[in-house]
Protein backbone atom coordinates (compact mmCIF):
# COMPACT_ATOMS: atom_id res chain seq x y z
CA UNK A 1 0.00 0.00 0.00
CA UNK A 2 1.27 3.18 -1.23
CA UNK A 3 1.94 5.85 1.68
CA UNK A 4 -0.67 8.56 0.30
CA UNK A 5 -3.63 4.81 0.68
CA UNK A 6 -2.27 4.62 4.15
CA UNK A 7 -2.72 8.30 4.97
CA UNK A 8 -6.37 7.61 3.82
CA UNK A 9 -7.11 4.34 5.91
CA UNK A 10 -5.71 6.26 8.64
CA UNK A 11 -8.72 9.06 7.86
CA UNK A 12 -11.12 6.89 8.02
CA UNK A 13 -9.94 5.19 10.79
CA UNK A 14 -10.47 8.38 12.69
CA UNK A 15 -13.86 8.94 11.42
CA UNK A 16 -14.88 5.73 12.05
CA UNK A 17 -16.22 6.57 15.63
CA UNK A 18 -18.29 9.86 15.12
CA UNK A 19 -19.02 9.20 10.79
CA UNK A 20 -22.94 7.80 11.41
CA UNK A 21 -23.66 10.25 14.23
CA UNK A 22 -22.03 13.58 11.68
CA UNK A 23 -23.51 11.77 8.74
CA UNK A 24 -27.42 11.27 10.12
CA UNK A 25 -29.46 14.16 8.22
CA UNK A 26 -27.53 13.47 4.99
CA UNK A 27 -27.81 9.41 5.42
CA UNK A 28 -31.60 10.15 6.33
CA UNK A 29 -32.20 12.94 3.45
CA UNK A 30 -30.20 11.46 0.02
CA UNK A 31 -28.50 8.48 0.59
CA UNK A 32 -31.05 6.01 2.67
CA UNK A 33 -33.55 4.97 0.03
CA UNK A 34 -30.93 4.54 -2.43
CA UNK A 35 -29.17 1.71 -0.24
CA UNK A 36 -32.78 0.13 -0.11
CA UNK A 37 -32.26 -0.15 -3.98
CA UNK A 38 -29.38 -1.09 -4.05
CA UNK A 39 -29.13 -3.69 -1.19
CA UNK A 40 -32.46 -5.21 -1.78
CA UNK A 41 -31.70 -6.32 -5.28
CA UNK A 42 -28.88 -8.35 -4.06
CA UNK A 43 -29.12 -12.49 -4.50
CA UNK A 44 -27.08 -15.31 -2.93
CA UNK A 45 -22.78 -14.94 -2.51
CA UNK A 46 -23.28 -10.97 -2.09
CA UNK A 47 -19.67 -9.05 -1.30
CA UNK A 48 -19.86 -5.67 0.07
CA UNK A 49 -17.12 -3.27 -0.74
CA UNK A 50 -16.30 -0.51 1.36
CA UNK A 51 -18.73 -1.44 3.95
CA UNK A 52 -17.87 1.55 6.55
CA UNK A 53 -19.77 1.63 9.37
CA UNK A 54 -22.31 -1.37 8.12
CA UNK A 55 -25.04 1.26 7.33
CA UNK A 56 -26.46 -1.27 4.64
CA UNK A 57 -26.45 -4.29 6.55
CA UNK A 58 -30.09 -3.77 7.81
CA UNK A 59 -31.14 -3.27 3.69
CA UNK A 60 -30.17 -6.69 2.58
CA UNK A 61 -32.87 -9.78 2.34
CA UNK A 62 -32.19 -12.02 5.18
CA UNK A 63 -31.29 -14.78 3.07
CA UNK A 64 -28.35 -13.49 1.03
CA UNK A 65 -24.66 -14.69 2.20
CA UNK A 66 -22.90 -11.33 3.10
CA UNK A 67 -19.13 -10.54 2.69
CA UNK A 68 -17.64 -7.65 3.30
CA UNK A 69 -14.62 -5.67 3.46
CA UNK A 70 -12.83 -2.20 4.31
CA UNK A 71 -9.68 -0.90 4.25
CA UNK A 72 -9.99 0.87 7.50
CA UNK A 73 -9.97 -1.52 10.37
CA UNK A 74 -11.24 0.98 12.59
CA UNK A 75 -14.52 0.81 10.14
CA UNK A 76 -14.39 -2.90 9.89
CA UNK A 77 -14.69 -3.03 13.90
CA UNK A 78 -17.38 -0.35 13.39
CA UNK A 79 -19.27 -2.60 11.22
CA UNK A 80 -18.89 -5.88 13.37
CA UNK A 81 -20.37 -3.63 16.00
CA UNK A 82 -23.56 -2.66 13.24
CA UNK A 83 -23.75 -6.54 12.87
CA UNK A 84 -23.94 -7.81 16.44
CA UNK A 85 -26.93 -5.14 17.05
CA UNK A 86 -28.94 -6.14 14.87
CA UNK A 87 -28.50 -10.00 14.41
CA UNK A 88 -27.15 -10.06 10.63
CA UNK A 89 -24.81 -12.49 10.45
CA UNK A 90 -21.57 -11.23 7.59
CA UNK A 91 -18.03 -12.31 7.11
CA UNK A 92 -15.61 -9.34 7.94
CA UNK A 93 -12.42 -8.35 6.45
CA UNK A 94 -9.77 -5.73 6.43
CA UNK A 95 -9.03 -5.63 2.71
CA UNK A 96 -7.76 -3.28 -0.13
CA UNK A 97 -10.36 -2.80 -2.47
CA UNK A 98 -8.37 -3.01 -5.31
CA UNK A 99 -6.58 -6.31 -4.37
CA UNK A 100 -9.71 -8.54 -3.24
CA UNK A 101 -8.33 -11.68 -1.21
CA UNK A 102 -10.72 -14.33 -2.75
CA UNK A 103 -10.59 -16.44 -6.22
CA UNK A 104 -11.85 -14.86 -9.41
CA UNK A 105 -15.63 -15.95 -9.31
CA UNK A 106 -16.59 -16.27 -5.95
CA UNK A 107 -19.77 -14.12 -5.66
CA UNK A 108 -22.92 -13.80 -7.24
CA UNK A 109 -23.39 -10.04 -6.31
CA UNK A 110 -21.01 -7.17 -5.36
CA UNK A 111 -22.15 -3.68 -4.02
CA UNK A 112 -20.61 -0.80 -3.72
CA UNK A 113 -22.27 1.88 -2.18
CA UNK A 114 -20.96 5.99 -1.61
CA UNK A 115 -17.53 4.39 -1.79
CA UNK A 116 -16.31 4.83 -5.46
CA UNK A 117 -16.01 8.64 -4.75
CA UNK A 118 -13.12 7.79 -2.09
CA UNK A 119 -11.27 5.07 -3.21
CA UNK A 120 -7.75 6.12 -5.21
CA UNK A 121 -8.57 4.38 -8.39
CA UNK A 122 -12.22 3.88 -9.58
CA UNK A 123 -11.33 2.10 -12.47
CA UNK A 124 -8.78 -0.86 -10.40
CA UNK A 125 -11.59 -1.74 -7.77
CA UNK A 126 -14.10 -2.10 -10.60
CA UNK A 127 -11.86 -4.30 -12.49
CA UNK A 128 -11.35 -6.35 -9.33
CA UNK A 129 -15.02 -6.26 -8.28
CA UNK A 130 -15.89 -7.65 -11.81
CA UNK A 131 -12.96 -10.48 -11.26
CA UNK A 132 -14.72 -11.93 -8.16
CA UNK A 133 -18.16 -11.69 -9.99
CA UNK A 134 -19.47 -15.28 -11.34
CA UNK A 135 -20.43 -14.52 -14.86
CA UNK A 136 -23.92 -13.03 -15.27
CA UNK A 137 -23.65 -11.78 -11.78
CA UNK A 138 -24.53 -8.92 -10.73
CA UNK A 139 -22.59 -5.07 -9.75
CA UNK A 140 -24.90 -2.76 -7.99
CA UNK A 141 -23.91 0.59 -7.07
CA UNK A 142 -24.72 4.21 -5.89
CA UNK A 143 -22.52 7.11 -5.29
CA UNK A 144 -22.63 10.67 -5.73
CA UNK A 145 -21.45 11.46 -8.88
CA UNK A 146 -20.56 14.48 -11.28
CA UNK A 147 -24.37 16.53 -11.54
CA UNK A 148 -26.41 16.38 -15.02
CA UNK A 149 -27.00 19.83 -13.59
CA UNK A 150 -24.54 22.34 -14.95
CA UNK A 151 -24.09 24.74 -11.58
CA UNK A 152 -23.77 22.04 -9.44
CA UNK A 153 -21.63 20.02 -11.58
CA UNK A 154 -19.49 23.27 -11.62
CA UNK A 155 -19.39 23.30 -7.75
CA UNK A 156 -19.29 20.07 -7.39
CA UNK A 157 -15.39 20.55 -9.58
CA UNK A 158 -14.44 23.33 -7.07
CA UNK A 159 -14.97 21.42 -4.18
CA UNK A 160 -13.02 18.36 -5.73
CA UNK A 161 -9.78 20.86 -5.43
CA UNK A 162 -10.01 21.01 -1.72
CA UNK A 163 -11.75 17.49 -1.06
CA UNK A 164 -9.58 15.25 -3.04
CA UNK A 165 -6.09 16.06 -1.82
CA UNK A 166 -7.69 16.52 2.13
CA UNK A 167 -9.54 13.30 2.40
CA UNK A 168 -9.25 11.37 -1.06
CA UNK A 169 -13.24 11.94 -1.71
CA UNK A 170 -14.14 12.91 -5.52
CA UNK A 171 -17.07 14.37 -6.53
CA UNK A 172 -17.11 14.57 -10.48
CA UNK A 173 -16.57 10.72 -10.88
CA UNK A 174 -19.50 8.55 -12.57
CA UNK A 175 -18.56 4.93 -12.00
CA UNK A 176 -21.08 3.79 -15.03
CA UNK A 177 -18.88 5.24 -17.71
CA UNK A 178 -16.03 3.12 -16.28
CA UNK A 179 -18.30 0.28 -16.67
CA UNK A 180 -19.17 0.92 -19.87
CA UNK A 181 -15.67 0.76 -21.22
CA UNK A 182 -15.19 -2.25 -19.42
CA UNK A 183 -17.92 -4.34 -21.35
CA UNK A 184 -20.25 -4.70 -18.87
CA UNK A 185 -24.37 -5.18 -19.37
CA UNK A 186 -26.15 -2.18 -18.14
CA UNK A 187 -29.19 -3.35 -16.97
CA UNK A 188 -30.72 -0.32 -15.31
CA UNK A 189 -29.32 3.45 -14.27
CA UNK A 190 -31.41 5.88 -12.37
CA UNK A 191 -30.32 9.56 -11.27
CA UNK A 192 -31.81 11.48 -8.02
CA UNK A 193 -30.93 15.22 -6.96
CA UNK A 194 -30.25 16.87 -9.88
CA UNK A 195 -28.20 13.85 -11.15
CA UNK A 196 -25.95 14.03 -8.40
CA UNK A 197 -26.27 10.79 -7.06
CA UNK A 198 -27.05 7.67 -9.28
CA UNK A 199 -27.98 4.14 -9.00
CA UNK A 200 -26.78 1.29 -11.15
CA UNK A 201 -27.62 -2.29 -11.55
CA UNK A 202 -25.30 -4.08 -14.05
CA UNK A 203 -24.58 -7.68 -15.15
CA UNK A 204 -20.93 -9.64 -15.59
CA UNK A 205 -21.18 -11.01 -19.15
CA UNK A 206 -21.25 -14.78 -19.89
Amino acid sequence: MSRSSRELVGYWDRQAATYDRRLAGVERRFLADSRRWVCGRARGATLEIAIGTGANLRHYPGDVDLTGIDWSPAMVQAARRQADLIHRAVRLHQADATALPFPAATFDTVVSTFALCCVPDERATLVEALRVLRPGGRLLLADHVAASFWPLRALQHAVDLVSVPLQGEHYTRRPVTVLRGLGVVIEETERLTMGAIERVDARKPH
